[in-house]
């Protein structure tokens, strides 16, 4: 074989195996995709998971409005508590400092728990002063059987929140959030008042 025809043979070959490396490369990259995709997926999965979490602990929590007002029916003790409104804030800021959560997003939900809380408080008083025979027969201590599960609650909040945080800001949260909602009200069985809580709690979990 002449040396021109054995330098072209080495050029085919060269080329063959240069269009092997290009489309060896080509899998790699296409199979690389769906793996980042897929990654992609299963977070957002377990955000919007967590966020059904989110609304669930809510739920739980405007509930424990009923047990806070039959504690504190027919006491001096009135329905806005300051202090243990701040410590609870401050609480979860430092918390959420820890846990690396953004710290005014905490602050603003937390915020709505307790003025949802609030709300369903007075709602049962007003009906409790018109139906007396709705009135609580027992008065729960607050300090021993109220603020441990209300500590439970807000523990687990703030671990949803770190968790459903990838969602919070993206435009199909409030979707989300409605869907999860609706759920919540039919599982727990929430009547007009609870619902307007869960409402309130949940005013400011996605952007506007």
């Amino acid at each position: 074989m002449s040396a021109i025809r054995r330098q072209s043979a080495m050029l085919a070959l060269a080329g063959v195996a240069a269009a092997a490396l290009v489309a060896c490369g080509s899998f790699r990259a296409a199979g690389s995709g769906p793996t980042r995709a897929g990654t992609a997926v299963a977070g957002d999965a377990t955000a919007e998971q967590a966020l059904g979490n989110l609304v669930r602990l809510a739920g739980e929590r405007v509930k424990t409005a009923d047990t806070v007002a039959a504690a504190k029916w027919g006491t001096p003790q009135p329905v806005d508590d300051p202090a243990r409104e701040r410590a609870v804030l401050d609480s979860a800021s430092a918390k959420a400092a820890r846990l690396g959560i953004d710290q005014a997003t905490v602050r603003r939900i937390f915020e709505d728990q307790i003025t949802a809380n609030k709300a369903v408080q007075r709602a049962l008083y007003a009906q409790w002063r018109a139906r007396p025979a709705e009135r609580p027969t027992q008065r729960p201590d607050l300090a021993v059987q109220v603020r441990p599960v209300l500590d439970r609650i807000d523990s687990r909040l703030l671990t949803a929140i770190q968790q459903a945080q990838p969602l919070l800001t993206r435009p199909g949260c409030g979707a989300a959030l409605n869907r999860y909602k609706a759920a919540t009200v039919r599982a727990m069985g929430l009547d007009a008042v609870h619902q307007g809580g869960l409402d309130q709690a949940l005013a400011r979990i996605c952007p506007a």
